[in-house]
């Protein structure tokens, strides 16, 4: 049963979970040799662990075009709406996210501005271990369409019939059907099978998170994520929505973490009792029961000004604010869903920003994937011969006070007459 806890904001201040953060260490251990084998031997090395990790047997690595026509076409009308309607919705947010160019003048003679531009590749991360993630591929590679990315590739170890569809509805035409640190390597080195790429995003398992903070710098990367989590801020509400919000984040992984926050004990043994009920029939009940007796937990607190405190202590990957009156105190979170009517599942599926999120207090930092993530923002400059004089004091004087003389006559020989 789910633990209840008492006490001050102190026992939760957004510390990493020491049950990850104590395997850590082991999993980068276990992905270096593959990430040096797929450096150094390149295709050799990702066909043999593609086939060792992920079942490739003697399938090509690359998914053909007619097997992802023939997904498409075999998905279900009611499976092809629901897809069209997220893209549609992930679309439509991601444009209003995209940055406006702009080019003017600040003050007479100085034009300022920026340019957007698009990366020119981009590699999406695709689970498909214990349950395979279409929404995945819509909540990225939508989002990289949107901001102009020119070649977008997916890799997946074991791409669902769902996958490969949703992949042909987007024109997207290069999937390989490799996972884990070796379908990393590949997208961050490239091979003679998979060019190289700017930036990966998408969520996986240990040994993918282990990769990307390995391969940071070498690569672009959205960000390293851990099991998923929600947190639930609530005075009152019905336990069975509660329960129901925590149990649909329980259900991803047994290290998956659902915690509610309440000043109200009634509701705190409400809810337990009907996680309880609510596992008897859930189908996924065998991992959801793990993460709720586990990492998971309820706390009541003397009020709500201590709950968010320890909200943003914690920096949730999902916040859910049953009153949106506490909005403007939130401070850190991947993502906010604010009112009884606003589960965590629409932000999953349809409702159109990413589900790619930041965890284990990663949201104290940024948000969540966004187009941006996809564009370069690149300043321009223009000056006049008068701006540059008025500016040319400033401009000599600090360029001097460190000592690059040089930068200070490139100053000067402009205003020689």
């Amino acid at each position: 049963m789910i633990k209840i806890l008492h006490g001050s904001a102190q026992l939760w201040g957004g510390s990493p979970d020491p049950r990850r953060t104590a395997t850590s260490g082991s999993f980068d251990h276990a992905v270096r040799p593959i990430l040096e084998a797929v450096r150094q031997h390149r295709d050799a090395a990702l066909l043999r662990y593609a086939r060792e990790l992920d079942n490739l047997g003697d399938r090509p690595l690359r998914v053909s075009e007619q097997e992802l026509a023939e997904a498409a076409s075999a998905m279900c009308p009611q499976f092809c709406h629901a897809a069209g309607t997220a893209i549609a919705n992930i679309r439509q947010f991601a444009c209003e996210q995209l940055p406006r160019e702009r080019f003017e003048e600040f003050s007479p003679g100085r034009k300022l501005g920026w340019i957007v531009r698009p990366l020119d590749a981009v590699g999406c991360y695709v689970p498909s271990g214990r349950y395979p993630l279409p929404s995945t591929l819509l909540m990225t590679a939508v989002l990289a369409q949107t901001a102009g990315v020119p070649r977008i590739c997916i890799t997946s170890p074991r791409p669902s019939p769902e996958i490969l569809g949703c992949a042909h509805l987007l024109g997207i035409h290069e999937v390989y059907r490799v996972g884990g640190a070796q379908a990393i390597a590949a997208m961050a080195f490239g091979t003679e099978s998979i060019p190289r790429v700017d930036r990966i995003v998408g969520p996986g398992n240990a040994y993918v998170a282990a990769a990307k903070k390995l391969l940071a710098g070498e690569v672009g990367i959205d960000f390293v994520a851990g099991p998923t989590e929600i947190l639930i801020l609530a005075a009152d509400g019905d336990p069975k929505i509660i329960a129901a919000d925590m149990l649909a984040q329980a259900e991803h992984d047994p290290a998956a973490r659902a915690m509610l926050i309440t000043t109200s004990q009634t509701l705190a043994d409400a809810v337990a009792l009907e996680i309880e009920r609510q596992l008897e029939t859930l189908p996924t009940a065998e991992v959801a029961r793990q993460s709720i007796d586990s990492g998971s937990f309820i706390a009541v607190v003397p009020g709500m000004d201590e709950a968010i405190h320890i909200s943003n202590a914690i920096a949730p990957e999902h916040l859910s604010l049953h009153d949106p009156s506490l909005l403007s105190k939130i401070r850190n979170a991947g993502t906010v869903f604010l009112g009884s009517n606003s589960p965590e599942s629409a932000g999953d599926y349809a409702a159109g920003p990413s589900h790619v999120l930041p965890t284990e207090g990663v949201a104290r930092l940024r948000g969540g994937l966004s187009v941006t993530d996809f564009v370069k923002v690149i300043a321009i400059q223009q000056l006049s011969p008068s701006a540059l004089q008025d500016l040319g004091p400033a401009i000599t004087t600090l360029a001097r006070a460190e000592g690059l003389e040089a930068h200070a006559r490139a100053v000067e020989v402009r205003s020689v007459n």
